[in-house]
């Protein structure tokens, strides 16, 4: 079983270790072609993705207003700059916060939960 921390950089599945779990830059595949594991029956949320902007953007904010206090460059140079580390950064992160997620819910057997009756 890999780490989860292998699962979100390396896209590995949480049960045989294939790289199958991403379908795309960061949407799950439906399932793992190896083991089978369905990846539609986790549940990681849109709170990476939240989380992850926001944290993101106070990070970005920061590098432009000290960029531009302290060698003042155009604004077509701080544009050159930020949009493309904003758009990698954002998706190499929820990539990696993703796939971190769904294997410490499949290592941790995490369900949804329910109320006793």
């Amino acid at each position: 079983m890999p780490r989860p921390l292998d699962c979100g950089l390396k896209g590995l599945c949480p049960r045989c270790g294939a790289k199958t779990l991403f379908a795309g830059w960061t949407r799950f595949a439906e399932r793992c072609h190896a083991c089978g594991l369905d990846y539609a029956a986790f549940n990681v949320g849109d709170g990476p993705a939240a989380f992850l902007t926001l944290i993101l953007g106070a990070l970005v904010v920061v590098g432009a207003v000290t960029l531009e206090l302290t060698l003042g460059p155009p604004l077509w140079v701080q544009l050159l700059i930020w949009a493309p580390v904003t758009l990698a950064g954002v998706v190499l992160s929820l990539r990696l916060a993703k796939g971190w997620l769904i294997a410490l819910e499949y290592r941790n057997a995490a369900r949804e939960g329910r109320l006793k009756q």
